[in-house]
């Protein structure tokens, strides 16, 4: 089955492209290790929450952006063996050395997606979310995201992923438990949908919230505690992709 690496990270607006070019390098060295995709993604519509928020999450600094990014791999087998390689990678380590943002703000994890969809189609634009949710809910919170995403695609999306917190560490300063406010008994879902456009995006949640099946009377996860956000691709490396 898939698996996810996820991250979110606070980057100083004035070192976007500095971020990118960090980020191209090792999505080489990760694609060479066996990922299957690589995204980086800008924040555009990141809204501040009662109770958390993707800022909050990582204890953003006004001059910073959020961002929202994953790689693909095909099993946990190749993620474990990449991440391996790629501690151990002198480029690795020199990139490390100067990064051009905060890396002990960074929240980062591994998780397992419900649905391994697969499109090689590059979004212009990605809804990111999180949500911590009881473990006992499991079947109730796929059954649920199943139903939505269904009526997301009829509405536009490209691609709707949910994933499983499955190695989602503790942090010094931040984690993604910290991210949603995640009790003992709850996992966090790192979820993000793909449109073509954010006209797309915008058009396609205006249908979809008007839609009579979007509606959840008990959704099996504390909806207040649920961080979301906008999100332009920054980056977008597919294996076996044609470069730009």
């Amino acid at each position: 089955m898939a698996y996810i690496d996820g991250f979110v990270v606070a980057v100083p607006a004035a070192n976007k492209e500095a971020y990118r070019q960090d980020a191209a390098m090792a999505a080489l060295l990760y694609m060479e290790f066996g990922a299957t995709r690589f995204v980086e993604a800008w924040g555009d519509d990141v809204p501040e929450g009662k109770v958390t928020d993707f800022r909050r999450a990582v204890k953003a600094q006004p001059d910073e952006v959020i961002v929202f990014s994953w790689l693909e791999f095909p099993n946990k087998a190749v993620r474990d063996a990449a991440n391996a390689k790629a501690r151990s990678d002198p480029r690795m380590k020199t990139m490390g050395a100067q990064m051009p943002f905060d890396g002990q703000r960074m929240i980062f994890g591994g998780f397992v997606p419900s649905r391994d969809e697969r499109v090689q189609a590059k979004p212009g634009y990605v809804d990111g979310s999180l949500e911590p949710v009881l473990a006992g809910n499991q079947n109730a919170y796929r059954a649920m995201a199943s139903r939505l995403a269904a009526v997301l695609k009829e509405h536009g999306a490209l691609r709707v992923v949910d994933a499983w917190g499955d190695d989602v560490p503790d942090g010094k300063v931040t984690d993604f438990k910290g991210a949603v406010k995640a009790t003992g008994d709850e996992q966090v879902v790192f979820s993000w949908i793909e449109w073509p456009s954010k006209e797309a995006r915008d058009a396609g949640w205006a249908k979809a919230f008007a839609d009579p099946r979007m509606r959840t009377d008990n959704a099996p996860y504390d909806e207040r505690r649920r961080v979301h956000g906008g999100f332009v691709p920054l980056l977008d490396e597919q294996a076996g992709a044609t470069r730009a």
